[in-house]
């Protein structure tokens, strides 16, 4: 008897699954490319025949559906803390002692994964099934991505195998494999379309779009390192709880070690270092671990890092080179950067030719010129930079100059009294106009949507862009928009929609949006604050504005400078004129603030608001704001990669807070 329908997608389903299994987990497989492509195939004809029989967990639903609206927000049973960094050997022998003191007399063994570079997520599946997806966020709430997980191939959308637990929440990395980000670069310069920096930043672009079938052919992969709540929880030891995962059908790291002592870890270290330039994914260190998980759970955490584990990181990776020009880089304040020119060298994975020089003092300080061999490392894996000279400076060398002119406009240049860098000081430089457009568009200023630096640029050099005021005109010239072909026609409307929106913003968002120097969006924030308006922030003295909380004389300077400039003065009227709101009521001073009398830092990147903004805000309701963790503070407010302020704050036994309780407390002010 012919097997029905649905008894041949069901078998499909199932053969499809095993060679998923033995792709990405065995890391072995048993068919070629061709052949998966033809099951898959199969099984996408019988569901488009039979779509009654379409279920969620079905391969074919890995290629994305409907565009969501946005992610929903969802908080994680157990939090999802971060791991403290260590960066040598000595560190890592103060790591075992705090072990060994901790458990006593028990003996213990560590676990050692590579730390992968990529983006964080938690996994969760009810009776073998995969429910829900969520990224790191805060540690305490993340994005429902769910959606997005589904067209990443390696996660297993059901589990197989013995002994699966009815509540699985296994923890991870989405990765961008080395060899598959290059292969889908190399397809985007070939249709000229701007390439991908890094697989890390391209991979959490990839995991924010709102159109999940973008997402599938990409080549993502998961890799599991960790795990949450597990019920029944059976196994004793990671290294018995990642064989079970990998049973299951989980991907797990094929180069997790377990070593008897951290002796025996540190012995492997240069081992370590030079075998990860051969692994499919980016990583830049270790992460030790102990293998009992009772031990864990004596061992137990801090606010923030586990007490059991460590990461190693290596040393950052260095090339050399010969330079072979500086050319000047014109920023938005008119600061002319030197940006080295070198030889093409590879370097964390990708093609490196410049690199940041900084500023014209650090160019004399390295002794740098023309023709020299220089080492070039990448600041936080990401950013280029010359670190060294290499060679001696012959007779006759070509020395770098300082600019007497700036390189754009060929206007004139000053160098900051006191300071480091040289300027552009002429108003209308096109250079200075790109960037200060940009940031007049960003998130924190103006926020308007679609309006980044490449349409930006690409508005200043048509000449649709003299000033800030331009860009509300835009709504006059939507055809000669799209027949400049950057943006098709939904496209353009979408963007002068959101510009239409940006005139309500609040006064501060203007003040920070004008590139005023030293005003940054906490002292926007008071100064709007403090005047109620426009006008009023015009006619300011320099006395009157230092009577306002955490502005200086220097600051005061700036501001009525600006205001007094023909510049400045034209950007106002213009913009006013456009009909952009001028005015920030005052809001009622909190007589008794949850922060009166505290002295409150704050670290890490916060989710809702930009550091500057936290600090307004803690001023507004009593707080004082300080630099830096000493004895005198009460408060660490702490976001995502907190760095050393906040292992100072435990040390000292300050009170540190994440931004979820840090804004309870803030809303608690205004009832």
């Amino acid at each position: 008897m012919d097997s029905t329908p649905a008894q041949r997608i069901e078998k499909l389903r199932d053969e499809i699954r095993r060679h998923d299994h033995a792709y990405y987990v065995v890391a072995k497989p048993t068919i070629t490319d061709q052949q998966y492509d033809k099951l898959f195939e199969m099984l996408r004809s019988l569901e488009s025949a039979h779509p009654d029989l379409v279920t969620e967990d079905s391969p074919t639903q890995r290629v994305g559906g409907t565009p969501t609206k946005g992610f929903r927000h969802v908080t994680h049973a157990t939090p999802m803390l971060s791991v403290d960094n260590t960066y040598d050997a000595q560190q890592l022998r103060d790591f075992d002692e705090r072990i060994a003191k901790g458990l006593s007399a028990q003996k213990y063994s560590y676990i050692v994964d590579p730390k992968i570079d990529g983006v964080a997520v938690a996994l969760t599946y009810e009776h073998g099934l995969l429910v829900l997806a969520a990224t790191r966020g805060d540690g305490t709430t993340g994005d429902n991505i769910t959606t997005n997980a589904r067209t990443v191939t390696s996660i297993p959308q059901c589990l197989v195998g013995a002994g699966v637990p009815a509540l699985l929440e296994v923890r991870g990395e989405i990765v961008w494999p080395v060899k598959e980000f290059k292969r889908f670069n190399a397809a985007r310069k070939k249709q000229g379309e701007t390439t991908f920096a890094n697989p890390r930043n391209a991979t959490t672009g990839t995991l924010k779009k709102h159109d999940s079938s973008k997402i599938a052919g990409r080549g993502l992969m998961f890799i599991a390192h960790g795990f949450g709540r597990i019920e029944p929880m059976t196994a004793k030891t990671d290294d018995e709880l990642f064989a079970q995962l990998k049973s299951w059908g989980i991907p797990v790291d094929p180069m997790r070690t377990p070593y008897e002592s951290i002796e025996k870890i540190i012995d492997r270290l240069d081992v370590w270092d030079k075998k990860r330039k051969d692994f499919t994914y980016e990583t830049d260190g270790l992460v030790i671990k102990v293998d009992d998980l009772a031990q864990r759970e004596t061992l137990a955490a801090t606010s923030r890092y586990p007490r059991w584990c460590i990461a190693y990181k290596f040393a950052p990776e260095h090339a050399d080179s010969v330079l072979l020009s500086v050319d000047y880089q014109v920023g938005k304040t008119g600061t002319i950067t030197p940006r080295a020119v070198m030889e093409e060298r590879k370097l964390s994975g990708t093609m490196v030719r410049h690199a940041s020089l900084h500023n014209f003092d650090q160019v004399e300080r390295l002794g740098l010129y023309i023709g020299a061999a220089v080492r070039v490392q990448k600041a936080g894996e990401i950013i280029p930079q010359v670190v060294k000279l290499l060679s001696t400076k012959p007779e006759g060398a070509t020395p770098i100059p300082r600019p007497t002119q700036c390189p754009v406009c060929k206007g004139d240049v000053e160098q900051d009294e006191g300071g480091v860098y040289i300027r552009c000081i002429n108003p209308t430089c096109p250079a200075q106009l790109k960037e200060r457009l940009t940031h007049f568009a960003s998130r924190n200023c103006m926020d308007i949507e679609g309006a980044g630096a490449v349409l930006i640029e690409t508005l200043v050099d048509a000449g649709f862009l003299h000033d800030y005021a331009d860009v509300y005109h835009l709504n006059e010239r939507r055809d000669e928009l799209i027949e400049l072909g950057r943006l098709g026609e939904k496209s353009v409307d979408n963007l002068l929609a959101g510009i239409e929106v940006s005139k309500q913003r609040p006064l501060f968002r203007l003040l920070a949006a004008l590139n005023i120097r030293h005003v940054g969006a906490s002292t926007a924030e008071l100064l709007a604050d403090h005047f109620e308006s426009m006008p009023n922030i015009v006619a300011a003295t320099e006395e009157s504005l230092t009577a306002v909380d955490g502005v200086g004389p220097e600051m005061a300077a700036s501001i009525v400078h600006f205001f007094k400039s023909k510049e400045g003065a034209r950007s106002v009227e213009r913009l006013e004129a456009v009909g952009v709101n001028m005015t920030q009521p005052k809001r009622p001073d909190v007589a008794s603030g949850p922060f009166e009398g505290l002295t409150v830092v704050v670290t890490g990147t916060l989710e809702t608001m930009g550091r500057e903004e936290a600090k307004g805000l803690i001023k507004r309701l009593g707080g004082k704001v300080a630099p830096t963790v000493s004895s005198k503070t009460n408060l660490l407010v702490f976001g995502a990669s907190p760095g050393s302020k906040l292992s100072k704050a435990e040390k000292l036994d300050v009170e540190a807070i994440d931004e979820t309780e840090f804004l309870r407390r803030a809303d608690s002010a205004f009832p």
